[in-house]
């Protein structure tokens, strides 16, 4: 069996998108009829996000941590309990391509860090995403880790020791905890993924932050950002 397992915060407004985008790369014919699982992990929710996952066939399980480690964590222990050989992970605010599933296995791997494209700029300027253009290596042998787009073996995951408790890079703590037990991963950017680029972002060292810091870089003196003041480290 494989497992997509998704953490979300009050993610009301972009969950039935991510699900149903799942659900299809769950279903995949080239997945040759093996059993996919759409787990959610709905952490501290106070809107409809667990309502909304379920009615899309998601499983969906209730947590009150407020913490992105512990919820793909808890995601992946439940994937494990069903036997699950393969964790697949993404973002709430995040859609899978039809194929992501696929593409993953296809690198015969221990763990597959893939990349992330963005379909709306226009919460930016546009110098963040000339930025994201220049600084962003989309392709095979890049670097970049992102819960949003990331695979890894049940074997792999347990010798490492799953997701630490973290808020945030609790994706960059595990894949190098993957690199220190020796697993192969692959960089690959086959496996595509499109992401949001809201301000009004769930991690605070997460993907989001890293644009609202590239916002701060470009923007005059006193012009200010409507967001949380909060600064990453571009994973």
């Amino acid at each position: 069996m494989l497992a997509i397992v998704i953490p979300a915060h009050n993610e009301a407004a972009h969950i039935g998108a991510c699900v149903a985008a799942a659900r299809r790369a769950a279903d995949h014919h080239q997945l040759l009829g093996e059993a996919a699982r759409v787990i959610v992990v709905a952490d501290t929710c106070t809107d409809q996000t667990g309502d909304i996952a379920r009615a899309l066939g998601a499983d969906v399980a209730c947590i009150e941590a407020r913490n992105v480690g512990i919820a793909r964590a808890h995601g992946a222990q439940r994937a494990l309990a069903l036997g699950a050989r393969w964790l697949a992970f993404t973002d709430a605010d995040t859609t899978v391509a039809e194929d992501w599933l696929v593409r993953q296995l296809d690198c015969c791997a221990d763990a597959v860090c893939g990349v992330i494209g963005v379909h709306d700029w226009s919460p930016h300027i546009g110098a963040v995403r000339e930025h994201f253009g220049r600084t962003y290596t989309d392709a095979d042998g890049h670097r970049h880790i992102h819960g949003a787009n990331l695979g890894v073996a049940a074997k792999a995951y347990l010798q490492a020791g799953g997701f630490p408790p973290l808020e945030s890079s609790e994706d960059v703590a595990l894949v190098e905890a993957l690199v220190a037990i020796g697993a192969r991963i692959e960089w690959s950017a086959s496996p595509r993924v499109v992401t949001s680029a809201r301000t009004d972002f769930r991690a605070r060292k997460g993907f989001g932050a890293t644009l609202l810091d590239v916002s701060r870089r470009y923007l005059p003196i006193g012009g200010g950002v409507d967001s949380a003041d909060n600064v990453a480290i571009a994973a």
